[in-house]
């Protein structure tokens, strides 16, 4: 029996349908919850495409928060059905992050995307909709911006800055390696931002992404590699 309880809504077959159903459940996102010393395992979740964007491997990746030791995994492949629609991608991986999420036997305690919780053009991105869908924490990692505009943090580890859309902050530019590149980090579903940030810096200790990316990332593309 899965770990993880999981609800598969109807899926929308348009981008008009897609839209909608983003705005429906946008209301139930809550910006606050969790805080970062109360999780104890944490997942991460990534997506690989085959080459021609026919099918999608979902991974799902659980660490130990403390050690960043991993305790389970699973991943699943689907077809993709839904086109690419930049701010609608969650439509076309959910799907099979669901069915990996469902395969774990560990239960996380929060969920690390790789993308955006509300720094999302419609303040809905994947963090925020497997959060709501599961009712679990879940923010976003994202290696560069999709909205907003920011000043560069400073140079050292922890250093970040607000990122800014239509007036708003919806994230946080961090440094996580000094001198290296900043990775954006929003809230997605029963986290704040401070606790996504400092879950973000806990999980990135050795490298600029969190290592529930890095593990999740390796292993979807082993799973797509095994099967096509």
């Amino acid at each position: 029996m899965t770990a993880v309880r999981i609800t598969r809504p109807a899926w929308p077959a348009d981008e008009a349908a897609a839209r909608a159903e983003q705005d429906r459940l946008r209301s139930e996102v809550r910006l606050e919850g969790v805080a970062a010393a109360d999780v104890r395992l944490i997942a991460g979740v990534d997506v690989a495409y085959a080459k021609d964007e026919s099918v999608v491997a979902g991974a799902a990746v659980v660490l130990d928060a403390a050690s960043l030791r991993v305790v389970d995994s699973a991943t699943a492949l689907r077809p993709v059905e839904f086109p690419y629609v930049p701010g609608l991608l969650a439509f076309r991986e959910i799907p099979a992050l669901l069915d990996a999420l469902a395969a774990l036997s560990a239960e996380p305690d929060a969920i690390v995307c790789d993308g955006y919780g509300v720094a999302h053009p419609r303040r809905f991105g994947l963090a925020c909709h497997l959060g709501v869908l599961l009712d679990v924490p879940a923010f976003g990692v994202a290696k560069t911006a999709f909205v907003g505009s920011y000043d560069a943090p400073g140079p050292e580890r922890g250093d970040w800055s607000p990122l800014v859309d239509g007036g708003e902050t919806v994230g946080r530019v961090l440094r996580t390696r000094r001198s290296v590149k900043p990775v954006f980090v929003s809230a997605g579903h029963r986290i704040g931002l401070d606790a996504a940030t400092e879950l973000t810096l806990a999980l990135a200790s050795d490298f600029r992404l969190p290592e529930t990316t890095r593990q999740a990332d390796q292993l979807s593309r082993r799973a797509l590699a095994a099967a096509v």
